[in-house]
């Protein structure tokens, strides 16, 4: 406000009008005098450097004509005005910049750096956050690129924890950031966001206001932090499907102690958001090896091993039965627990498999024989992998073949012959449960401590 009086004052000095006399030579000049309208005081503001200006008129009067003093005193009026107003912008700006520039530094020293950890602030129209988001939703970008997204506090604190390797981490305020392991952050990107554009790529009703992107951790690398307490149980996934399904398996696995996790080909991708969401640190307490083939999961069980498979069937008359039930040779459509559908990801039995809705397609595939126990009864007496197939496509025939193979069984959950079938991560929790008491009954019983795959062969 005050400069902008200033320059008022200024153009309306520039307005004086000046009466001169021709004959004497003499100019006399009436003088305005200006209120500087203020909050307080209110004073009155003089015309600057009144004597010098008459004293240099005089002189020039003497030498040349009265007209063109008149004329060169006005243009001088109207430079001289215009100057000093100038002078006086000039100097409002130049503090105006100390200022900023005292404001920006003060700022630089403690919100662009925290804890010794430099950070970066997104510019207007900064795309990175959409950008990454966006592709690391994408399995194919996952798989290819090597990268996963996490969010939420807790999720990261896992993925450090257990030694995941951090790229860039995006922060909506200092406090989120400093809610991390910041000693772990060394050598990733910190890049401080808008909440609004959190929230706006967010997965989460109520985010937290982080988000990282990890390079895709390699199971075999990891540091899980309760291995010790691992019994010989390998859970494997065969045709999971749904993303809240696997998660809630997953979590089951990592609470029940199970040994690893082995994904085949047919399930959804373990580092889908929903999946990881479902899991809550799953990934990050137990060893998860995704897309595996048959020959590759037989690779990652120890040796010897027995391989169980789920039975989701709901017929209740087993119950009564005896508690080894053979099957004799029949189609693979006969039996809802394992699929009858062609093979998508062509694997050894896909010629047992097509589009034709003939019932003559599975005549020629005979189901391995696998004896069925009730789900209580003794059925882990060693090292023990257990198969649970997906609601809507059931097992695969390789996973019976597996069962047959190391001598298994088909665990039945007996339930009301009016439901359909139990979800596929209910199952799984009971088996895996029960598989864990009676391996630590038997450990208990017996003695024996069992050693990995890896220290079997360091041994």
């Amino acid at each position: 406000m005050a400069a902008y009086m200033r320059g008022v004052i200024c153009l309306l000095s520039t307005e004086r009008n000046a009466f001169m006399s021709r004959g004497s030579g003499v100019i006399v000049e009436s003088k305005r005098y200006v209120r500087g309208l203020r909050r307080k005081p209110v004073r009155v503001l003089f015309p600057e450097d009144e004597t010098v200006d008459v004293d240099v008129k005089e002189s020039t009067r003497q030498s040349q004509p009265a007209g063109l003093n008149v004329k060169r005193e006005r243009e001088v009026k109207v430079t001289a005005a215009p100057s000093r107003h100038q002078e006086e912008s000039d100097f409002v700006k130049a503090r105006s910049n100390v200022q900023s520039a005292v404001k920006d530094a003060h700022v630089t020293g403690t919100k662009d750096q925290v804890d010794g950890l430099r950070i970066e602030r997104a510019f207007p129209g900064d795309k990175r956050l959409a950008r990454l988001v966006s592709v690391a939703r994408s399995r194919t970008f996952r798989e290819h690129q090597g990268k996963v997204l996490l969010e939420g506090r807790r999720l990261i604190c896992d993925a450090l924890d257990a030694g995941a390797n951090p790229q860039i981490v995006f922060f909506s305020t200092v406090d989120r950031l400093r809610e991390l392991p910041l000693d772990k952050l060394k050598r990733a990107t910190l890049v401080k966001v808008k909440f609004e554009d959190i929230k706006i790529w967010s997965d989460l009703v109520a985010p937290q206001g982080v988000i990282a992107i990890f390079s895709r951790p390699d199971p075999s690398r990891l540091n899980f932090a309760n291995s010790d307490h691992s019994v010989p149980l390998s859970l494997i996934c065969d045709n999971i499907r749904d993303p809240g399904n696997l998660g809630t398996i997953l979590r089951c696995a990592a609470a029940a102690g199970c040994h690893n996790v082995l994904l085949t080909k047919g399930c959804v991708d373990a580092w889908e958001p929903k999946v990881l969401r479902a899991a809550m640190g799953a990934h990050f307490r137990l060893p998860i090896y995704p897309s595996l083939s048959w020959d590759e999961v037989e690779n990652h069980l120890p040796k010897p091993v027995t391989v169980h498979v789920a039975d989701s069937s709901c017929d209740i008359s087993r119950e009564t039965n005896d508690s080894q039930v053979s099957h004799k040779p029949s189609k693979a459509g006969d039996y809802g627990w394992v699929s009858a559908k062609p093979n998508n990801k062509k694997m050894r039995y896909e010629e047992y498999g097509s589009d034709s809705d003939s019932d003559n397609e599975f005549e020629g595939l005979s189901l391995p024989r696998v004896d069925t126990k009730l789900y209580h009864e003794s059925w882990a007496q060693s090292p023990t992998a257990l198969v649970v197939g997906g609601e809507t496509h059931g097992l695969s025939v390789e996973a019976v073949q597996l069962a047959e193979k190391t001598a298994g069984h088909r665990l039945l959950i007996p339930i009301m012959p009016d439901v359909d079938s139990l979800n596929s991560a209910m199952a799984a929790s009971i088996l895996l449960f029960e598989g864990r008491k009676q391996l630590l009954k038997l450990m208990q019983t017996s003695g024996r401590k069992w050693k990995s795959k890896a220290e079997q062969q360091l041994s």
